[in-house]
């Protein structure tokens, strides 16, 4: 995407993560700060990481948008970008003259992204985030055990909703390169949660009946669980899902028995005597290590996963060999490792072209 300039009036992690994918692919992302930095960059807890992470190949100016010199040099920006990006409250930058009507004249090829909580409808003037999404988009009903919704151990919605604005705005960009012409595009976190939970949705149809929460669910195959092994906190996840590798599991378990029996030949037999299979199971597991258990299951080819913290993924030796992580400058001067994008392009990933911005030395930057 070199060549394309965006300027992006956002925060925290929706807005933030549409400019991320767009710089990572080349893009000149210019990021637009209100005077002091972006509250994001001072989020303590869960939110600390917010910043370090979805700024990263982007340049910044801070300015105050309410003021006269500041409003002028945003529009300054607007009117020579390529796309603009906001996730600001509906109507907040439209009140400050910022809206896409007003560039439509001075820009007609201005890609305009709004990402926000909902679409156009009865809720689209509410206020939204992530976990607001999740809950009443039904995830966390599907996540969490029942009787405890639980939202998604990270920020999906707002990352997926990003991925949308991603995707509509290559989009616009591909119609503009046939018409000239620019035009507005829309994500949201309410319609992002809709889509994921369509799988389960489609499930009521076909079954009619209602998807149970994914803890309670009856799994489509009998062997498909999180075990503990001889060692403590050493989980592991394990999918046995078509008969030949029922075959094969058994063999290299040494699971004759189970593999003898021929009303477990059949997955959806297996899946109906899974309170005599998995006891099995989980009583070898636990006297075997992960590092055994994991030799023989890759000796098979067999699915599996062991059960990882975050921060473990700073070792995986796969991310570490395949350019899975670009290192940037946190505010107190220490290096970080953050994932890349997941993506790669000829053969390449997508490495780091600018550090974090830092908002004190923002001022003054030549944009041209």
């Amino acid at each position: 995407m070199e060549g394309i300039k965006v300027v992006e009036f956002t925060h925290m992690v929706m807005g933030p993560s549409i400019g991320l994918m767009l710089g990572d692919l080349g893009a000149d992302v210019i990021k637009v700060e209100p005077e002091g930095g972006d509250h994001t960059r001072r989020l303590l807890g869960s939110g600390a990481g917010y910043f370090p992470m979805f700024n990263r190949n982007k340049r910044s100016v801070c300015l105050d948008l309410k003021g006269e010199q500041g409003n002028a040099e945003a529009r300054r920006l607007i009117d020579e970008a390529d796309v603009m990006i906001e996730n600001f409250r509906p109507g907040a930058l439209a009140k400050l003259g910022l809206g896409p009507e007003n560039f439509t004249e001075s820009n007609p090829r201005l890609i305009y992204c709004s990402a926000k909580g909902f679409l156009t409808g009865p809720y689209e003037n509410r206020t939204a985030l992530d976990e607001v999404a999740q809950m009443m988009g039904g995830l966390a009903y599907m996540t969490g055990p029942p009787g405890r919704p639980l939202r998604a151990g990270a920020s999906v919605i707002d990352v997926t909703g990003g991925m949308f604005g991603v995707i509509g705005i290559l989009a616009a960009l591909e119609r503009r390169h046939r018409t000239d012409k620019g035009g507005e595009v829309k994500c949201s976190l309410f319609e992002t949660t809709a889509f994921l939970v369509g799988q389960h949705i489609a499930q009521k149809a076909v079954t009619g009946t209602t998807a149970p929460p994914m803890p309670a669910r009856i799994s489509a195959w009998a062997v498909y669980d999180v075990f503990e092994t001889s060692n403590q906190d050493e989980q592991l996840f394990v999918g046995v899902v078509s008969d030949p590798q029922w075959v094969a599991f058994c063999e290299v378990m040494g699971l004759e028995d189970l593999a003898a029996d021929p009303t477990l030949a059949v997955n959806n037999e297996r899946v109906r005597q899974r309170e005599h299979i998995l006891p099995v199971i989980r009583e070898l597991f636990g006297r075997m290590t992960r590092d055994e258990l994991v030799g023989r299951l890759e000796s098979i080819g067999l699915p599996y996963a062991p059960i990882m913290r975050p921060d473990d993924l700073l070792e995986d030796q796969h991310l570490l060999a395949s350019g899975g992580f670009v290192e940037v400058t946190l505010d107190d001067g220490s290096r970080a490792k953050l994932p890349a994008l997941p993506l790669e392009i000829d053969g390449k990933r997508m490495g780091l072209r600018h550090d974090l911005p830092r908002a004190e030395n923002s001022n003054g930057i030549d944009f041209n």
